[in-house]
Parts: structure tokens; sequence; C-alpha cells
């Protein structure tokens, strides 16, 4: 069996590829109607295919790397992560462009995945500190990657962006295929087909009138059709699978307080750390006129990278510290870190170094938030039952992600200036999405401190290892 240290490389290499995908087109996104000749409407998708197919296949390959092997599920993600590439570098218009990026975004699955296999193949004592560095590629990932995809776009052409991607998919799947072990912890039963398409229903209703409101308009009959059917939907979903003997999830497991807690803690903890990459750059590179600092994306870029590499940083330290004061602490120092963050940037924000000091602070956030949360999950949910568990926490973030681009969205849009014919953003707006930022990272602290700290042996699963 290969080192464990060159397995936790492998997955770590995963999770940045995974992450580096939401970053990938930011540097062409303002340019994509007239790169594509499309209107702005429909080059929106290039962004919302990724997040729907992220959102909805997460949790779906957690249940089937639980039961088929989790590192055979991580492969067929590469795969596709692969396919959407060469899809989207050889196509010239708009649908082959979508279609690759959603089949990119597939591939943040095995950041969940890459977690569970963690726990099946590590020594107890290395589990805290190893997840803890695979859950810190969610940002550094995304942070890292936009300096690079900036540089690319600036040099070349931007399918280079997609051949990049793709190659990047290959090595990781050769090295997984190399290095990670098979899986031989495995669920038995058959695959809960109807729960997976009423999830998927359900899931891309609400999903897509979140992300699409502010387009279509908030009151408008798609988006409430839209939203009020997916809600529909899951609600009937949710009694389908509390009646079914194998369920694609167990919502009773969900429901424990500790896991049901976490995930919701998620929502506001990816809500916040959305509401920065969104509102950060844009401050940034905004001209020095209109109340910006006028710099370009790549120099942007370099600004909010430093809260990847503290992620990064921290990720050792905060898997020693789950040892020694459990995850729950962690979590709620994460929401603190974020908490000053925007703080910070409330009354500090007229130096490019006071936004790099507020980065530090949310990278140390997010490093230790998304840290504690899959470890919170593992110890409350049963060894079977984790890659569907942490397939669905990433579901939560995704809809903390999904919900703050719509709303930091909309708040940037509502408060505006005319600049020379363009509308920007006002210094009300980016006050106002830092207030929004840090009220999510309040509502994390909140449901933190209701984590149970310890669990008695009536919640613990009996298929549970002693010492979880």
């Amino acid at each position: 069996m290969p080192r464990q240290g060159a397995i936790v490389a492998v997955l770590a290499i995963a999770g940045l590829a995974s992450s580096f995908m939401f970053t990938l087109v930011v540097p062409i996104q303002s340019k994509l109607p007239e790169l594509l000749d499309a209107s702005r409407e429909d080059t929106a998708w290039v962004v919302t295919s990724t997040l729907l197919a992220a959102a909805i296949i997460t949790p779906i390959s957690g249940r089937l790397g639980d039961m088929y092997g989790k590192r055979r599920i991580v492969l067929v993600l590469l795969a596709l992560l692969v396919l959407g590439s060469v899809i989207a570098a050889l196509s010239p218009g708009i649908i082959g462009i979508i279609v690759g990026r959603a089949l990119q975004g597939a591939v943040v699955g095995v950041v969940p995945l890459g977690i569970s296999i963690l726990r099946d193949v590590l020594h107890e004592n290395r589990v805290d500190t190893a997840i803890a560095l695979i859950s810190a590629t969610l940002g550094v990932g995304g942070a890292l990657g936009l300096p690079i995809s900036a540089f690319i776009t600036e040099r070349s052409d931007w399918h280079v962006l997609f051949w990049v991607a793709a190659g990047l998919g290959a090595v990781v799947f050769i090295l997984v295929l190399w290095i990670v072990p098979v899986s031989v912890l495995r669920t038995a039963g058959r695959f809960d087909y109807v729960g997976a398409a009423g999830l998927s229903l359900g899931l891309l209703g609400i999903l897509l009138a979140v992300s699409r409101g502010n387009e279509w308009g908030w009151t408008s009959p798609a988006v409430l059709a839209m939203g009020l059917g997916g809600v529909v939907v899951l609600l009937v979903w949710g009694w389908y699978e509390l009646r079914i003997a194998e369920p694609l999830l167990d919502l009773r497991v969900a429901a424990r307080r500790p896991v049901l807690l976490t995930n919701i803690a998620s929502i506001a903890m990816g809500f916040s750390l959305f509401a920065s990459n969104v509102v950060y750059p844009q401050m940034l590179e905004l001209p020095v006129a209109t109340g910006g600092f006028g710099l370009s994306l790549l120099a942007a870029s370099f600004v909010v990278m430093p809260a990847g590499v503290v992620m990064m940083l921290l990720s050792p330290f905060s898997g020693r510290l789950a040892r020694t004061v459990g995850p729950k602490l962690l979590l709620v120092l994460g929401a603190i870190s974020l908490i000053l963050a925007y703080g910070f940037t409330l009354l500090f924000s007229s130096e490019v170094w006071q936004l790099v000091v507020a980065n530090i602070l949310i990278g140390a956030g997010i490093g230790f938030g998304y840290a504690a949360m899959p470890m919170l999950i593992m110890r409350s949910v049963p060894q079977s039952e984790t890659g569907a568990s942490n397939g669905l926490n990433a579901l939560f973030r995704s809809l903390g992600t999904s919900t703050a681009a719509a709303v930091i969205g909309a708040v940037l849009a509502t408060y505006t200036i005319d600049a020379g014919g363009m509308p920007v953003p006002t210094f009300t707006a980016f006050q106002l999405s830092f207030v929004l930022g840090g009220a999510a990272a309040v509502m994390a602290l909140a449901v933190a401190l209701f984590i149970p700290r310890r669990h008695s042996a009536e919640e613990r699963h009996p298929s549970l290892p002693e010492g979880y």
C-alpha cells in the first residue's frame, strides 16, 4: 500500500484541481458576450451550469462512492472534468462551453469523497490533520487559481484555459489511479434512482431560482414556479426517502443534532466566503475615479491570494487543534475570524494593504471553518455513510455560495452610479455587502455554539468506531 503521505498529497492535488474550476473563467467572464457572440444573460450560464452541476452531483456521487467504491467514483469525476474541458476547448460557440463547464462542475465531488477515503485508509492520529488539508483546498484552489487564470488569459487565447484544465485533470487521474488504494468498505444494497432524480429536480428548481432571480426578476412567474416547485419536490423527496429501505441519503442520520447544525452553519460559512470572492476583486479592479483601486485582474488576484495561502498554512495546525480541543471550537474560531475580517473592512478599506489584512483574516476563518465541518460530520455518522454525508455537507456549502452570488450580485447591481455610460457599484453597495458577509459569519457562530461538544452513547451509531 502506498505511503499515507502520498495518498494525502494526491487527494489534496485533486481538491485543488476541483476548486480551480470555479475561478477558471473569472478573467474572461465580462468578455464572454463578445467572445461567444451571445447575450450577457446567455453567457451567465457558463458560470451557472458549473454551480448547478456541482450542487446536484456532489451528494449523489458521495452515495455512489459509499456503494461502489470511493476511488472509482473519484476517477469517474476526474474523467468528466477532462471530457468537459476538451469539449469547451474545442467549442467555438456557447452551447459547447456550457456543456463543458457543467461537466467540469462534477469534479467538485472529489473533495468530500477524498475526505471519506482518508477516514478509511489513514491511521486515526493522522485523520484530522489530513482532513484539514483537503478541506483547505476548497478555498486554496480558487485563490491560487485566479492569478494563474489571469496570467494565461493575458498572455494567450482564452481556449488555453480549458486545455490547461484538461491536462490538470489527466495528471490527477493518473496520480489517483497510481497512488490511492481501492476502497474496501462498501455499503450493500441498490442505488436509489428515484431518490437521485427527486433530489436533482428539487435542487435544480431552487438553485435556478436563486441564481437567476436577479436577471429574471424575483417575483417573475418563472422564478416563483421554479423556487416553489423545487421546495415542493424536495418535501416529497424527503417523505419518500424516509419510507424506503435503501434511501439515497439517510435523513435520520442527517437530522442528528450535530450533523444538522453543522450543515446549517455550512450555509452561512459558504455565504460568507463567496461574498468576499465577489466583493473584494470588484472593489480592487474598479477605476480610482469611481472609488476603486484601479488594479488589473492579475494585480487584484495577488491581493486576494493571501487568503488561500493562509488556508494552506493553517491546515496542519487546524488538525492538531481539532484533536486537542475538538472541531466545534475550530468552527467557532473560524466564524470569529470572518466577523473580524468584515468588521475590519467596514472600518478600514481605503488602502490596498488593509484589504490584504482582511483577506488574511478570511483565509484563517475559512481554513478553520472548512476544516471543522467534515470532522464534525464524521464524528456523528457511521463509516458506511461518510461519502453521502460529506457530499450532503458540500451541498449545503454550495447553497450558501449560490445564495451569496445572488444576494451580493443584487446589492452591487442595485446601488450603482453612472461612470461613462457604465453602471458601477457605489461605496454604499460595498459596505452593505460587507455587512451581509459579516452577518452570515455571525449566524455561523451562533449555530456553531449550539453544536454538542460530545455525543452520548445513545446518539452514536453502532457502526461508529471507538474514538469518533
